[in-house]
């Protein structure tokens, strides 16, 4: 079965955009000349120029037209198998180490989003009560351009009444807090993903339409294996990566 028109049309305009044919800030011709052009519909037009809209391969805007985004340059984020710290406390990100907070964290409490429910063990009926949520939003502190948002959840039966419910929770953040209050030593582990964003999450970031976030979720626990924390991290998929050294096991040394 053939694509539909609209799918032939945009994949023709894709491969022109990939080859320089329409180079990026530059525009596409008006949806009646393309449907001029391809012998089409204005509709069939339309949903070839959405398509590619939605692929985050161009912006539509009323003044200038459809216009060809340029392509970021990709950053690697380098995830180790270790755990850093520096005078500022734990950090998992060299690369972003140096990022700094944009605005005060706000601090809510809320109900944990149904994954994040899960992945702090919340028992069954209680997946609705309020948690504790601390949302910050990342950059470099001489662009000040948004590159990532990170949120944590903590148990409310943990945070409530503590410096963890507070703005500034002292020197090293929440996990030398943590180990304070009788945790440490602590553990995490991570898992990479990939969704769609709020449109919330769009405009905090300034992501163009149709470009995926790329979200690390990191589990804290205690030595007793309680998870204390859960860390939502997104940024765009359109700029970075995560990278990670790869070492050999025994099985795999050369004689």
């Amino acid at each position: 079965m053939s694509s539909p028109a609209y799918r032939q049309m945009a994949a023709e305009l894709r491969a022109a955009i990939e080859d320089g044919t329409y180079p990026a800030g530059g525009t596409l011709p008006k949806i009646i000349d393309l449907a001029q052009q391809y012998g089409v519909a204005k509709q069939t037009a339309r949903e070839a120029v959405t398509e590619l809209e939605a692929e985050g391969l161009v912006d539509v805007t009323r003044r200038r037209g459809t216009v060809v985004r340029a392509r970021p340059v990709r950053r690697r984020l380098t995830r180790g198998r270790q755990v850093l710290r520096d005078e500022r406390g734990y950090y998992f990100d060299a690369s972003a180490q140096p990022w700094i907070a944009l605005e005060p964290p706000t601090i809510t409490w809320a109900p944990a989003p149904r994954d994040i429910a899960v992945l702090l063990g919340l028992p069954e009926g209680e997946e609705q009560q309020d948690v504790l949520v601390r949302d910050r939003i990342m950059g470099e502190a001489t662009t000040r351009d948004p590159l990532q948002l990170a949120t944590s959840y903590l148990p409310a039966s943990l945070a409530r009444g503590t410096r963890l419910a507070q703005p500034d929770t002292g020197p090293g953040g929440i996990y030398d807090l943590l180990e304070q209050m009788g945790h440490a030593p602590l553990s995490w582990e991570e898992a990479v993903s990939a969704r769609m964003p709020a449109p919330t999450e769009s405009d905090r970031l300034r992501l163009p339409k149709g470009v995926p976030l790329l979200r690390i979720t990191r589990t804290t626990a205690g030595p007793d294996g309680t998870v204390l924390e859960i860390n939502d991290t997104r940024m765009s998929a359109d700029t970075f990566d995560v990278g990670y050294p790869l070492t050999r096991h025994p099985s795999a040394q050369r004689p």
